[in-house]
């Protein structure tokens, strides 16, 4: 057992959990001299003025579970005597980048579109803002910000650090980038040059962003009025971007040509080929899968077109499944070779978009703490379906919420997390109730 520290370590903490929730927790026992959200971690640290503060909360959490914002955190000892920050101001924010005028801005629980302008509207009020992009990557929607001055960024991260955009989603999670200047080509929804509005808007091939190696490479943008990539199988993407009244999601360009997704950071001893079609069908077609012998924690997944492809590469990135943060990127293998290591589902009557395709695509999400259940027999009740899915490696059911829809039984139900959530879909997905094959996917209301 750790030794008593006045560094407090705290785990479990997700990306809806601010550092002033934590502060809350914990300064009724004494007063908070440091702390230091790791986000990548899903951890904070908290440094308490003395060892008996620190000794006094322990205690006390190990009688009483702590729960912020409807997730249990643990919280234990460091193996830290102390924290070293760069200073005050940089309480919580990333030790590898030294306070500048630049700053990376990820955006979880993103449930409307975050363009340039909503952006600009947010932190215009600390300070001039010179230019901004932004960009897709695993941790989510991501934006980079330059103001004219270091003390303006110094002033936005310690008023918006966070904050929601929107009531209840769109939060926004801020650090200092290590760049030192941000190139910007094109004025548009996607970036922005404010000191040079002379730029042109439309852009022609993949992003030239030659500063921007250490974000990974961004998506290719599709130049307003260029030829949309036709998908013959299951629609063009205007007609999928109908479903969204008028325009894609946010993140999704509709210009990919990839079907096949390499996944990693998969959990070896959990995962197999069935439960990777339950998660990825609910993105588009599947037609093979295939688990990678050699790297048993990576799976190809070929998909029935290159939206699709693109739909789970948006929205999976970064989800949590059996304790393991996913990584899904485009594959350089074109297609999946038949062969006897590799499971083919092309045939599958499972595969959600063979029919009402516009409509699958409409609930498309990223995983969700709340699940839809579909084609469940019309005699169930709520105590049946707990008992279905509140198994001990899933998770605890919140609520649930039985009705009819077009003379159909559905219903909805509510975890803690959204891990759980997956989890209980990966595994309950068409499986049996009564001798109905119960259909699941996530949905995107916040409460029942």
């Amino acid at each position: 057992m750790t030794d008593p520290s006045k560094v407090l370590h705290i785990r479990n903490v997700g990306y809806e959990i601010t550092e002033n929730d934590l502060l809350q927790l914990v300064q009724p026992f004494g007063v908070v001299t440091k702390s230091v959200m790791l986000r990548a971690k899903n951890q904070a640290l908290i440094q308490m003025q003395d060892v008996a503060s620190a000794v006094t909360v322990v205690q006390y959490y190990t009688n009483v579970q702590p729960c912020v914002r409807e997730r249990n955190v643990y919280i234990q000892f460091s193996s830290h005597q102390e924290l070293t920050t760069v200073d005050q101001n940089t309480q919580g924010r990333s030790q590898d980048a030294q306070p500048n005028r630049i700053l990376l801005v990820t955006i979880h629980q993103m449930q409307y579109p975050i363009t340039v302008e909503v952006l600009h509207q947010v932190f215009s009020p600390y300070g001039f803002v010179e230019k901004i992009v932004t960009f897709q990557k695993s941790a989510g929607f991501q934006a980079l910000i330059q103001y004219q001055s270091r003390q303006s960024a110094l002033s936005a991260i310690d008023a918006l650090q966070g904050r929601n955009i929107y009531d209840g989603c769109c939060q926004l999670d801020i650090q200092f980038s290590n760049l030192s200047e941000l190139q910007v080509n094109y004025n548009n929804e996607r970036s922005r040059d404010f000191t040079n509005p002379a730029l042109p808007s439309e852009q022609k091939g993949r992003s030239s962003q030659s500063g921007y190696g250490d974000m990974g490479g961004m998506y290719g943008i599709q130049p307003p009025g260029a030829r949309a990539v036709a998908y013959p199988q299951m629609g063009d993407a205007a007609s999928i971007a109908a479903a969204f009244g008028g325009r894609l999601p946010p993140g999704i360009s509709g210009t990919n040509d990839r079907c096949t997704v390499l996944v990693s950071n998969l959990n070896p001893d959990k995962i197999d080929e069935d439960k990777l079609f339950n998660l990825f069908s609910l993105y588009g077609n599947i037609v093979r899968i295939k688990l990678l012998r050699s790297k048993p924690d990576h799976a190809l997944i070929q998909m029935g077109d290159g939206l699709q492809a693109e739909f789970a590469v948006n929205f999976l990135k970064g989800a949590l499944l059996f304790g393991k943060r996913l990584e899904v990127n485009y594959s350089k293998y074109p297609n999946i070779t038949p062969g006897q290591d590799t499971h083919d589902y092309s045939n599958s009557n499972l595969n959600r978009f063979n029919r009402n395709a516009q409509k699958n695509y409409r609930y498309c999400c990223s995983p969700t703490k709340m699940i839809h259940l579909s084609t469940l027999p019309q005699e169930i009740t709520e105590e049946e379906i707990v008992a279905q899915l509140e198994l001990e490696e899933h998770g605890t059911v919140v609520g649930t919420k039985l009705f009819e829809a077009n003379g159909k039984k559905q219903a909805l139900v509510l975890f803690e997390t959204e891990e759980q959530a997956t989890e209980a879909l990966v595994c309950k997905h068409a499986t049996s109730i009564d001798g109905s094959i119960v259909r699941i996917s996530f949905s995107q209301l916040q409460s029942l």
